[in-house]
């Protein structure tokens, strides 16, 4: 099943109400959000349908409980700590490791994402989401843009902590969510495009936790709740850092992240 968040053209819903995508068509489901909707058991009443050319989408989970991202893919990691100088570290096979995000910076699909005050380095970072559904599962899977400042990021961290200010300006999610029975997470290729030119391209196969396992790690002495998001980390090359060729984002530029069977989250940097 195809989900999502979306406003009616011309009305500018705020929130914005929950949607099944069938085919070009949206059905307005009778629940106040999609977090509501996994709650409910993923049934709900069928209200108005609408095309899709008539309404604008939302961010799937506008306000999450919480957003952990990790760090789960290990080409991604080995390339980021060679930047450094170093090798990965051993522990980082023993388990799953994220931070946590700002739930209160979430950005949608064609949403506008300023460039934070300070960096001279803005990056994208091509993701995957899954969203916690009901009884602490996976719901279903979005895309997530990790837009990162690195130079603020990296002069935080050389005090062995964050990411904080270098992460917590944005986080991309959209443009929909689809059900485990459609996506179950374990291959989809994966694009980042900036201004039309491809700039990233990995699989989800190549990510070296599953799915369950970044599940239960988050679960780990607390409880999840439905809309909680749980991202992948970066895939191997899909982010600027890991080019080393200094072409970080600058205003107007347009991001588009693309992973098959989840379509495009496209940005446009203010």
């Amino acid at each position: 099943m195809k989900l999502c968040m979306f406003s009616p053209q011309g009305r500018h819903l705020t929130r914005g109400w929950p949607g099944r995508i069938e085919g070009d068509r949206v059905i307005q489901l009778a629940a106040q959000t999609l977090q509501s909707f996994f709650t409910g058991g993923g049934t709900a009443r069928e209200h108005a349908e609408y095309a899709l050319d008539e309404i604008e989408l939302l961010p799937p989970v506008a306000h999450p409980p919480s957003v952990r991202d990790f760090y789960a893919f290990e080409a991604h990691v080995r390339n980021a700590y060679a930047h450094r100088g170093l090798d990965v570290p051993p522990e980082w096979y023993e388990q799953p490791v994220f931070y946590f995000s700002n739930p209160f910076a979430i950005f949608g699909p064609e949403a506008d994402v300023p460039s934070p005050e300070g960096t001279q380095e803005l990056d994208y970072e091509l993701e995957v989401a899954a969203i916690v559904g009901a009884d602490e599962r996976i719901g279903g899977f979005t895309i997530m843009n990790d837009w990162s400042a690195r130079d603020l990021q990296r002069q935080e961290m050389k005090v062995g902590l964050g990411p904080a200010k270098g992460k917590d300006f944005a986080t991309s999610l959209g443009p929909i969510v689809v059900t485990p029975d459609e996506f179950d997470g374990s291959e989809a290729e994966m694009v980042a495009r900036v201004n039309g030119e491809e700039r990233s391209r990995g699989n989800l196969r190549d990510l070296h936790w599953p799915w369950e396992r970044l599940l239960e790690q988050a679960r780990l002495n607390t409880r999840l709740c439905a809309g909680d998001v749980l991202g992948s980390g970066t895939v191997g090359t899909g982010c600027i850092l890991e080019h080393g060729d200094g072409r970080w984002l600058r205003p107007g530029d347009v991001v588009e992240l693309e992973v098959e069977g989840l379509g495009i989250l496209r940005n446009t940097v203010k």
